[in-house]
Formats: C-alpha cells, sequence, structure tokens
C-alpha cells in the first residue's frame, strides 16, 4: 500500500495528526483502493442528462454461447448441451431457459451473435481487447474505455470518473495485464477500485469513509490539510511522482469528505426488497452499486462478475476442478446474472437512467462448439456473442448470427475493435481523438477504418 507518511508530525488545531488521517486508511485510495494512484480531476459541472453514461459487465470466464444466448437446440446432443431455449418479449429471439428474468427484458437489449478474435485462446488476451479494443504488443498497454472516457471528459464533481466494482481481475492463467486501468495514459486516469465486497454484511468503503472518531464536521474543518501538504511536498524533491502525489492526494481528500459519495456507497439505503431483487451476492449487490454510482454522477463503472477462474464457480466450464461444471450455469451462475442483470435494466429505465447509459456486457470469448469429455466446454474465442442495452441503442433485435453450430460467424462478424469503438460512439467520442503515448508519440483511440456497430443506432 502506498502511504505518504512524513518524518514530521504535523498537527492540526484539535490535535488530529496528519499521521493519524493516513493510518487511519483514507489515503490507502492511493494504494489497494485506487492502485497507482487514482485521478479525479474535475472539470466542472456536467448537464448529467446531456451527458452518456456507460455500465460495462465483464463476465469474465468467457460464457458459452451455446449455452445461454445462442442456442442451437437442432442440433447433435455434444453440440447443443443440456439446455433448452425459451421464448422472449422479441419474436424470434430465444435464450436459455436459465435465464426467466431476461427473457422479459429483451425489448430493450440487442444481441450481436458474431463476436470473434483471432488471438490466442487465452482469458488475458481476451480480457485486453474486449476493454481497450486492441491487444497488448510493443510494451504499450491499451487504456480502458472508462480510462479514456475519464481522460476526455473528466469527472463530474466529488465523484470519480470510472469506478471498478467489486475488485480487478485477477489470475486467469496467462500472466499479463487484463486491459483494466490507463496503460499509457498513466496511473493519473486508473479507475478507482472498490477492493471490497458489496455483499458481506458489514459492507462500508473504508476508503471513503473517515475513521469512525472523524465527524463530518471536523473533516469539513480540515481546510488545512491542503496547505500542510504543500509544504510537506517542498520537502522532498519535486519529481513528476510527487506532484502526482500531490493531486491525488487532494483529490482523495475531497472524495472522502463529500457526503454525496459516501451516500452513494451506502447500500443500507436500499430496502431489502431492492437489495433481494438484485440477489444478495457480490455480482448482484454490485449491480446495485453500479446504479448507485450513475445517479450520483459516476461517468463509467465496470463491474467483474468474477475476479479469477481457478477454484470458483464461473462462466470458465472446463468441466473439472479447478474450473467449473456446466451445470453451475442453472444452479449458481445463471440466476445470480438473470437477477442482477435484470434488475439493474430495470431500475435504469424506471428512473429514467437507460437512456443516456450504455450498459454493454461480453465475456472474452466463447465455447467449444462440441462438450468435451469431462462433460464441460473449452476456450473458443472463433465465435461468441455479446449485447448491449440502453445508451440510444435500438433494443429487440439480432446483429449477425453463427453457423449451425456455433463454431463461426455466419454473418455480420464482429470484432472487439469494432465492440469498443461502439461504446466510443455512444459516449459521443469521436474514433479519430488521438492520444499520447508515454509523452511522445499520438495513438488514435481506434485502428484505421475501425467502425461502430451502426446497425445497433
Amino acid at each position: 500500500m502506498f502511504r505518504l507518511d512524513a518524518q514530521k508530525a504535523v498537527k492540526f488545531d484539535d490535535g488530529f495528526s496528519r499521521r493519524d488521517f493516513l493510518h487511519a486508511g483514507s489515503l490507502s485510495m492511493l494504494g489497494l483502493s485506487l492502485p497507482q494512484f487514482f485521478s479525479l480531476k474535475a472539470l466542472g459541472a456536467v448537464d448529467q442528462a446531456k451527458d452518456m453514461n456507460c455500465i460495462m459487465i465483464f463476465l469474465l470466464g468467457g460464457p458459452s454461447h451455446l449455452d445461454t444466448w445462442d442456442m442451437k437446440p437442432g442440433a447433435p446432443a455434444e453440440i447443443r448441451g443440456p439446455y433448452k431455449p425459451i421464448k422472449t418479449n422479441v419474436s424470434g429471439i430465444e435464450i436459455s431457459e436459465i435465464f426467466p428474468r431476461m427473457a422479459t427484458q429483451c425489448k430493450k437489449v440487442a444481441f450481436v451473435h458474431g463476436c470473434y478474435h483471432t488471438a490466442a485462446a487465452v482469458h488475458d488476451t481476451g480480457h485486453q481487447m474486449m476493454q481497450t479494443g486492441r491487444l497488448f504488443q510493443g510494451g504499450i498497454e491499451q487504456p480502458h474505455i472508462g480510462c479514456v472516457l475519464q481522460k476526455l471528459k473528466g469527472a463530474r464533481g466529488d465523484a470519480p470518473a470510472h469506478v471498478l466494482l467489486p475488485r480487478p481481475m485477477g489470475n486467469t492463467g496467462g500472466n499479463m495485464p487484463h486491459g483494466q486501468n490507463a496503460g499509457y495514459l498513466g496511473k493519473k486516469y486508473d479507475p478507482f477500485v472498490l477492493n471490497s465486497d458489496p455483499s458481506a454484511p458489514n459492507f462500508k468503503v473504508p476508503d471513503l469513509l473517515p475513521p469512525d472518531y472523524i465527524s463530518a464536521m471536523r473533516l469539513e474543518r480540515r481546510r488545512g490539510l491542503r496547505e500542510m501538504v504543500d509544504g510537506a511536498i517542498k520537502e522532498i524533491e519535486i519529481s513528476q511522482d510527487a506532484r502526482l502525489m500531490n493531486d491525488n492526494f487532494h483529490q482523495a481528500y475531497t472524495l472522502i469528505s463529500s457526503t454525496k459519495m459516501r451516500e452513494a456507497f451506502d447500500l443500507t439505503k436500499e430496502s431489502d426488497a431492492v437489495r433481494d431483487r438484485y440477489g444478495r451476492n457480490r455480482f448482484g449487490q454490485s449491480c446495485l452499486l453500479a446504479r448507485r454510482m450513475i445517479e450520483h454522477g459516476v461517468r463509467f463503472v465496470t463491474i467483474n462478475m468474477f475476479e479469477t477462474v481457478f477454484n470458483e464457480i464461473t462462466w470458465d466450464i472446463h468441466g473439472s476442478a479447478p474450473f467449473s461444471p456446466i451445470q453451475c450455469y442453472r444452479d449458481s451462475v445463471g440466476p445470480m446474472f438473470d437477477n442482477g442483470y435484470t434488475t439493474l435494466v430495470e431500475e435504469l429505465e424506471e428512473r429514467g437512467l437507460l437512456a443516456n447509459t450504455l450498459v454493454m456486457t461480453t465475456g472474452e470469448f466463447g465455447r467449444t462448439p462440441k462438450i468435451n469429455p469431462a462433460g464441460g466446454r473449452d476456450h473458443w474465442p472463433q465465435c461468441w456473442t455479446m449485447f448491449f442495452a440502453g445508451g440510444g441503442i435500438k433494443g429487440g433485435q439480432k446483429i449477425g448470427s453463427s453457423d449451425e453450430i456455433g463454431a463461426y460467424p455466419k454473418d455480420r462478424p464482429v470484432s472487439p475493435a469494432e465492440v469498443v469503438a461502439t461504446a466510443y460512439h455512444a459516449l459521443g467520442i469521436d474514433l479519430d481523438t488521438e492520444l499520447i503515448a508515454n509523452q511522445s508519440r499520438p495513438i488514435k483511440i481506434v485502428d484505421h477504418g475501425i467502425s461502430p456497430i451502426n446497425e445497433l443506432f
């Protein structure tokens, strides 16, 4: 954890010391919960009603399209799998029986059936491409969509521009970056990371909440903190990192002293009935927090449904330990997604937020058409399904299709770069925008010639 402890203690007029402030965890935001320093550069108030938001739901592990949203009921048993399709509220669209609630909301959803990529069939490469539009090469890490949005549009008041829930992606076997930070933009534009399980009975956000013995009134009186930090910074070499620490220290203080943002993370403000609708699990409560983040001015929220594929029940259904059995889609993973996702879309619409909030949902790849000897399915980046809702998207439609066994796109193949371009387009970001990599050469946010999925709009 990064700490800014000085050798010399600094006391405020009521005896509260700088060391107390730091030790209490208030600046751990610059460490574990805000890895590699986050930035909340406030660029002035923005009319949220005219400004698009985004929630990206990442289904870590790679869902089997054949058992979820692109079923092949007429194929042989080893292809079609154990689940049956059910009708939705859109004629001609069927999805898996494991999603009965989602089936009632498909008029709001646009499915993209021909997603594919040609990189290695490992989780990390898919994570990189689906969140940045590119595979990391030449030592350059590309920035996450939400980090680019933060760089270009800044934060709204006290709210972080980009929040990642509940924790960053962990080990998925490739030992490569996952594409969830600001990459070449620098640590200043990394997301705010919750690093806590919102479904825990005693959930709170320690890095946003001041120590119990510090009242909000006393924090308000700590306005002299800026002068204290400025003086301390002058005692050390004023390097680029020192300036960054100084800048983020002040902005971290702004965040933890914000009543509005503390309330945004306070799930006790929600009724038991609402929390139950989302599901009393990590994913469900993260979806609820995402809705609250959007309501409180956050521009972009990334939800990781899972953190790893090892020794945890996930979408990664190889069929044997340390991975998951295909039955978990029916018994746990499917209901968990169905409740969290459906309630999120329902509540965004009920609160008038869906029209200006793009909800994009994807995994890193699909699964093999044929069930393996362990009774599961293996990695398959050649074809999978992802989907959008809200944010100006025309729901109730299918874009493209796969072949008769779901092995390859039959028509309208869609690359990760096109998915990311679609997000930028919906967010009002010009695809010709160039950003500076490593303070040297400009890089376009998407490759030349890449277009959004225009059929969605």
